[in-house]
């Protein structure tokens, strides 16, 4: 099974397509738990421009973590999809709350949680605190105009876009990450 959870109108032909509003194949609040999908059932899962409106309180995030977990197969694909956190897309949407960065989702790698117990890291052990266990495959940060341009033409270094994207609003458009169902 392969899920499109938070789909709004973007349908995809072989997918359960998920909402909480307008008419997709399956109307859920992806905050209500548990979700309707037994356990270890989903081989895919796409979450474009959702995780950052999910969860306000901490435990909620948390429980969407889980579930998402706990619906994902062993090797599972998940492709999130989020607004920059310095994007006026990010900034601008009321209905956002929460930045996720690949940080924020490194919290919920196993492997990492237990190098930073190793090392005395002080970072929050997520994975290890829920359950759960992924790991990022790939992360890509989307430039934004005029950034993406100057970049393609050498007038901008890589080092000069990373600089500016630590500093900056709206040079990073959105970012997207996929993460591996680890288990």
């Amino acid at each position: 099974m392969k899920l499109n959870l938070g789909c709004g109108s973007q349908l995809l032909p072989g997918y359960c397509n998920v909402d909480k509003y307008g008419a997709p194949d399956l109307q859920w609040d992806l905050e209500t738990f548990p979700w309707p999908w037994p356990d270890d059932s989903a081989e895919e899962v796409l979450l474009s421009h959702v995780l950052e409106h999910l969860g306000q309180a901490p435990a909620t995030f948390l429980a969407v973590m889980q579930e998402l977990y706990r619906v994902c197969q062993k090797d599972a694909l998940i492709k999130v999809i989020v607004p920059h956190p310095r994007s006026d897309l990010f900034l601008a949407d009321p209905t956002h709350v929460r930045a996720i960065t690949p940080l924020t989702l490194e919290m919920f790698s196993r492997r990492l949680n237990q190098e930073w117990g190793q090392t005395g890291g002080a970072n929050t052990p997520l994975a290890l605190q829920c359950g759960v266990d992924f790991e990022i495959v790939s992360s890509i940060m989307v430039l934004d105009e005029p950034y993406l341009s100057l970049h393609r033409t050498g007038r901008i270094t890589t080092d000069q876009l990373q600089e500016m994207e630590r500093t900056q609003n709206n040079i990073v458009l959105q970012i997207e990450m996929v993460l591996k169902a680890v288990k």
